[in-house]
């Protein structure tokens, strides 16, 4: 208000001294001291805005939304998701480059499948013939070289003793075995052509000096076999077939078969004690 009353003051000071146009003069005078005190006050409004603006905001965190695990159960392979009928009623598995590929008595491979990317693993065979069976799909033959690797810092003797298999080698061990055992009992030990998940490059059997190289149930007893059990699952490989768990997956019980499938499945599917058949099965 002083601020009106002296500008008021020089004014009419100046109009009784002047003898320039008295009014447009002054009204030019007492226009600027009004527009000179707007400025100012739209000055502290902007400065108030902006106070505002830089003000932290007292924001509720957005809660989230909880689907990590069901976007990840969603893009699992589902079994009845991933296998077509053929004209004789075959069930023929579609996604054939997928590590978590389920082949069984209910699931067939084609007869030419064979992966592409089939290499030798790094690890000890009892045998010294350059054979198809010592290869594994790259990216299991390199988790299975850090598998042997820390088996062998523990002091354990492990060997592989078969890998891929083609449909047609397949074709031959099958009927040695129904000629020898009858196909009934083949049937629990071998599989059909097609139906083995030796073809798809992903299996693995494993024996030890323990049980003189072979195949068979005793191994699950040796150091080998139970360290497997308890450890095959941080490299990413399952025990394939187990032991109560015949009626799901049609064979008997096999401690030396073991099946890649990844670390983050293998680890959920040890730690939940099922087969992969049950960890595939649509909800």
């Amino acid at each position: 208000m002083k601020k009106y009353v002296i500008t008021s003051v020089l004014i009419g000071s100046v109009l009784v001294l002047s003898a320039c146009k008295p009014v447009d003069w002054a009204e030019q005078q007492w226009n600027s001291a009004f527009n000179n005190d707007s400025k100012d006050e739209k000055a502290e409004k902007q400065n108030d805005n902006k106070q505002q603006q830089d003000e932290p905001k007292d924001e509720t965190p957005s809660e989230t939304d909880g689907t990590g695990e069901q976007d990840q159960q969603a893009d699992l392979p589902w079994l009845n998701e991933t296998v077509t009928v053929s004209g004789d009623g075959k069930a023929i598995v579609q996604n054939l480059d997928d590590m978590l590929i389920v082949a069984n008595k209910e699931r067939n491979l084609p007869e030419d499948y064979e992966p592409a990317d089939l290499v030798i693993p790094n690890v000890p065979f009892p045998f010294k013939e350059d054979l198809p069976k010592k290869k594994l799909r790259k990216e299991a033959a390199s988790s299975v070289e850090m598998l042997f690797k820390a088996a062998e810092e523990q002091g354990l003797e492990l060997l592989a003793q078969s890998g891929y298999r083609s449909y047609d080698t397949q074709v031959s061990i099958f009927a040695y075995n129904a000629d020898q055992f009858g196909e009934e009992k083949a049937n629990q030990t071998s599989a059909q052509p097609g139906q083995s998940e030796h073809q798809t490059g992903l299996s693995l059997d494993v024996t030890s000096p323990q049980v003189n190289y072979e195949l068979v149930e005793k191994f699950g007893e040796t150091k080998e076999g139970k360290w497997l059990a308890e450890n095959a699952y941080k490299y990413g490989f399952i025990i394939r077939y187990l032991k109560g768990k015949e009626d799901i997956t049609g064979y008997q019980y096999e401690p030396w078969h073991l099946r890649y499938v990844g670390k983050e499945h293998a680890k959920e599917i040890h730690e939940r004690g099922i087969t992969l058949e049950e960890y595939l099965e649509k909800p």
